[in-house]
């Protein structure tokens, strides 16, 4: 009878630990469902300036303003050299070009009104010809080429002028562009061993 009582005690006692640890687990379980799983970024965030709609217009202005202003503002400093080489070449030629039409225009208006005094009626060391180095048709038609070369000229120093301050506006516009890494543009070459063929393309990769 004792050991009738034991043994059922000791059941009792294994029921009952077996029912604390179940409870136990099912209050952790509980409490893992309710906790929130841990979030890992794993990704990096580049925080870019705002883009300027009018920071074109404020170089395009700049260089129209001064040549060469609109590209310091950009920043591009090696190429304000550039634009006053080239203006300057352009307006160097304009005013050779000028200088020359208007000694052959001169001495063509002089010839015409009767004088023969022009610079052409004397050789390089200054002394009077008997006939002048250049003729009266030579010299019309001499000033009508420095004209034309003269607003040639002209025309390429405002178009290298009207340049500048493209290549401002551009600049602008470009240094706003979002040039990603992750965003390229490749050659794409693949020899396609079926029919002995080359494939050449180009592929455009975007890394998310």
């Amino acid at each position: 009878m004792l050991n009738k009582t034991v043994i059922a005690s000791l059941l009792f006692l294994f029921c009952s630990f077996s029912l604390l640890a179940q409870n136990e687990n099912k209050t952790k379980e509980s409490k893992k469902q309710q906790l929130p799983e841990e979030v890992v970024i794993d990704s990096i965030f580049e925080i870019r300036e705002p883009i300027d709609a009018l920071r074109p217009a404020k170089a395009a202005f700049f260089s129209a303003i001064l040549p060469g202003l609109g590209q310091v503002y950009n920043k591009k400093y090696w190429k304000v050299p550039l634009v006053y080489a080239a203006l300057g070449t352009g307006l160097y030629f304009y005013i050779d070009n000028n200088k020359q039409y208007n000694r052959y225009r001169d001495a063509y208006k002089s010839r015409l009104a009767g004088f023969t005094n022009d610079e052409f009626y004397y050789d390089t060391n200054g002394t009077l010809l008997d006939e002048p180095r250049i003729s009266t048709d030579n010299l019309e038609t001499a000033q009508d080429f420095y004209k034309q070369q003269k607003e040639i000229s002209l025309l390429v120093t405002i178009g290298l002028y009207a340049l500048n301050i493209i290549d401002a506006n551009v600049d602008a516009h470009l240094m706003q562009y979002n040039v990603d890494e992750n965003l390229s543009l490749a050659p794409h070459y693949e020899f396609n061993e079926i029919n002995a063929t080359n494939n050449l393309g180009l592929t455009l990769n975007f890394k998310f």
